[in-house]
């Protein structure tokens, strides 16, 4: 496993091997496996795909893994939301302990080894390690400080060693071929593989398995097919809620975690968001940030309150009510976030925001300063008209909640702005491109 040059892919990539050894050369007889199978990143699905599609190679994984570190007993934490996954892990299990797999005395060679599923409530904290640990323990998921590490004192105070599903899937495939065979992919830094889930403005969405070293452009344009209706690339968000936005400028990087970390996102667990020039850059730094705001376990307090007062800048920034100053009281937020909280959750939450700010400052100072949104997303900053394409049909006046569309029938209409709520229905039910926003 050393030899391979396996990372975790659950984010960290923290060498798969030296994090077993570690377990197994730590003092006691109890230890413990764990995979952490909380995939909790929104648009996110390659480990339901694995678990789903072939639950036996995690299992297997698991097992080597078992066996390397010197545990006999192991937990697969799984989000409840995904039963048609729990489902083949426990059909999985009771496969491998008929043939002899799991269970006591493996095929008469004294090694004992047994797998239990945990259901996860869906709490996104509980993909960080401690957090899970706890939750299995019946406790609440928070996190706890480190060291000790799980390798240490993991759960219930025993040696543990947790991995994603992803990289246990990995682990049979290296025994067979072995080490040398698995680092011949990728680069000198990442080796192998690794499964992409495309989400966004891309024709074809879906899984992609890549080789470490390709660029960010290539599994857009080559495997993806590039953008829907070609209009024009503009960033991709790289590692979940807690990642960060790539300028379409920078994506010629070659995907390994030292160069994507360098880009201010992070590798994640392997979500990328594809966005395009109808993507409004403030708006995307405000929908992640709702999620881990929202997410937030609330044990420290700069993660807890820190980020609801950005969130709380960036709904004034997006409604037209903010201030130069706030692009300020942004950065120095995300600096004391990242600095004192606990967990992964709070040291990465303010990433959308910061390499929103860094590589689109511009989009910021428009809804401040120009109280316009260049890409036509935040609706309090849009104003509907009606030009002379109009035919005067009377759907859109129809569809009006407010009744803000005036005109007589078969003459060009008008929209009073004192009375438009900005819903855009006028917009979506025009036939004639009559209805413009800007």
């Amino acid at each position: 496993m050393e030899a391979s040059g396996l990372r975790g892919r659950g984010g960290a990539g923290f060498p798969t091997g030296k994090k077993w050894r570690f377990a197994r050369e730590a003092p006691g007889d109890d230890k413990y496996v764990i995979c952490n199978a909380d995939e909790g990143d929104p648009g996110a699905f390659m480990d339901r795909s694995i678990l789903e599609g072939d639950p036996s190679a995690v299992l297997e994984g698991m097992i080597i893994a078992g066996y390397a570190a010197g545990a006999d007993e192991a937990y697969i934490y799984v989000r409840a939301e995904y039963p048609k996954a729990i489902a083949r892990l426990r059909q999985a299990i009771a496969q491998a302990r008929k043939k002899g797999f799991l269970g006591e005395n493996i095929f008469d060679s004294g090694y004992a080894f047994n797998i239990k599923i945990k259901e996860g409530a869906g709490a996104f904290v509980c993909g960080e390690e401690t957090a899970l640990i706890a939750s299995i323990e019946g406790k609440r998921g928070m996190p706890r400080f480190r060291p000790p590490f799980p390798a240490q004192a993991g759960l219930w105070g025993k040696p543990t060693n947790i991995n994603n599903v992803e990289t246990y899937a990995n682990v049979p495939w290296i025994i067979l071929n072995g080490g040398d065979a698995y680092a011949s992919y990728g680069t000198d830094d990442s080796k192998g593989t690794k499964v992409f889930a495309m989400a966004g403005k891309v024709k074809r969405t879906g899984l992609v398995e890549v080789p470490m070293g390709v660029t960010i452009n290539e599994i857009i344009f080559d495997v993806c097919g590039g953008i829907i209706d070609d209009k024009q690339f503009k960033a991709v968000q790289m590692g979940g809620p807690s990642g960060g936005c790539i300028p379409a400028g920078m994506c010629d990087i070659r995907i390994d975690y030292q160069q994507i970390n360098k880009t201010g996102a992070i590798m994640g667990s392997g979500g990328l968001v594809v966005m395009d020039e109808t993507t409004c850059m403030v708006d995307v730094a405000k929908f992640f940030l709702t999620f881990t705001q929202a997410e937030s376990c609330g044990k420290c307090t700069f993660c807890r309150i820190g980020t609801k007062r950005m969130l709380e800048i960036l709904e004034r920034i997006t409604a037209g009510e903010g201030t130069i100053q706030d692009l300020d009281n942004l950065d120095e937020l995300s600096g004391q976030i990242k600095a004192a909280s606990l967990c992964g959750l709070g040291t990465s939450a303010p990433n959308p925001v910061l390499t929103t700010l860094k590589h689109f400052r511009e989009e910021y100072v428009a809804h401040i300063e120009e109280k316009k949104c260049p890409a036509h997303v935040c609706s309090a900053l849009l104003t509907y008209t009606i030009n002379e394409k109009c035919t005067g049909c009377t759907v859109c006046a129809t569809a009006c909640p407010t009744e803000a569309i005036l005109g007589e029938r078969k003459k060009i209409h008008m929209v009073d702005q004192n009375k438009c709520i900005k819903c855009g229905k006028c917009f979506t039910v025009c036939r004639f491109d009559a209805v413009v926003k800007d």
